[in-house]
């Protein structure tokens, strides 16, 4: 077995679009019916579809899942992507280990892994 691809479950996957694509870096693939939109990041895929996110939490620790994006220059990510807007909730106990997540509450950590 292998990983197809994640799913992203969000309110509005045409306005997460921006979210993915104008912050974060990710390629549009595909746009299926103006309800679902396929995008990637490096080789990996990814599918933002319809759905509520009903397990909302205020800190990376409780949540039951996350996205970890890998880069070679923590520090210098971090301020490209707060100059595009994105706001930081913390970190996962590393100050080294930056949290955030999208508009719809789903979390993310940034890492170094040579850091760790």
């Amino acid at each position: 077995m292998k990983i197809g691809h994640t799913e992203i479950f969000v309110k509005d996957p045409m306005q997460s679009k921006d979210f993915y694509t104008d912050i974060l870096g990710f390629e549009v693939d595909e746009i299926q019916g103006d309800k679902y939109v396929w995008l990637t990041l490096d080789d990996n895929v990814f599918l933002l579809r319809p759905g509520n996110n009903n397990l909302l939490v205020d800190i990376y620790k409780d949540t039951n899942s996350a996205i970890v994006l890998y880069t070679d220059d923590l520090d210098r990510t971090r301020d490209e992507l707060k100059a595009k807007g994105l706001k930081f909730k913390g970190t996962d106990g590393s100050d080294r280990c930056l949290t955030f997540t999208d508009p719809d509450g789903n979390w993310f950590q940034l890492v170094n892994p040579v850091e760790h």
